[in-house]
């Protein structure tokens, strides 16, 4: 009778998975609601934990293409002693640098990225420019849009900007440079061009 009993027990289980699929979950056509999906792109930068900069270094802060978008991200620029950051062109030639180079690994790991690349360097303007316009290696119309934003952006807030926070910008050529504006606009959408401020002469 045991024999029996365990035998009808065994043919019970048997029946059972059959109906169950193989003993697993049977598939489902009714959508199920998760939740949203976590963020891949956080564009969102660890605290340095409120260590002070290293003596040597100036803080500065640069623009870099997250989501789609211009996000600043705050750096930290080594100069050479007894040199300072007070004239507009060291300080557009130190920023360039930082846009150039690649992202550091937190900055990758959030999303972040650059779009500006080498070979491109900035320079004083012209004679017949006028004060404190910067020429770049390149025009600033072949630059990559997101290229450009970046280095209007990243410019606009720093001591190369123009006292009306534009910053006005030159290529190689001797075309007139012009004045270009750091926009709430740009900044959502970097892909589309810049802003452009009248002819400077």
């Amino acid at each position: 009778m045991r024999a029996g009993k365990r035998t009808a027990v065994l043919m019970g289980l048997a029946a059972l998975c059959a109906l169950t699929a193989g003993c697993g979950i049977r598939d489902t056509s009714v959508p199920v609601d998760a939740g949203a999906a976590p963020s891949r792109v956080p564009c969102d930068l660890p605290g340095d934990g409120g260590m002070p900069p290293a003596p040597e270094g100036i803080p500065v802060r640069i623009y870099l293409v997250c989501a789609g978008r211009l996000v600043p991200v705050d750096r930290t620029v080594q100069i050479a002693e007894g040199r300072t950051l007070s004239d507009g062109i060291r300080v557009a030639e130190k920023l360039l640098d930082e846009l150039r180079g690649n992202p550091t690994a937190s900055e990758k790991e959030a999303g972040f990225s650059t779009d500006v690349r080498d070979p491109l360097s900035v320079g004083p303007g012209r004679k017949s420019d006028p004060a404190g316009a910067l020429r770049l290696s390149r025009d600033p119309a072949d630059l990559p849009a997101n290229a450009l934003a970046q280095i209007v952006c990243t410019f606009a807030e720093s001591a190369a900007a123009e006292t009306d926070g534009s910053v006005v910008l030159g290529g190689p050529a001797g075309d007139p440079p012009r004045a270009y504006s750091c926009t709430q606009q740009l900044k959502s959408r970097p892909d589309s061009d810049p802003v452009l401020g009248d002819l400077r002469r």
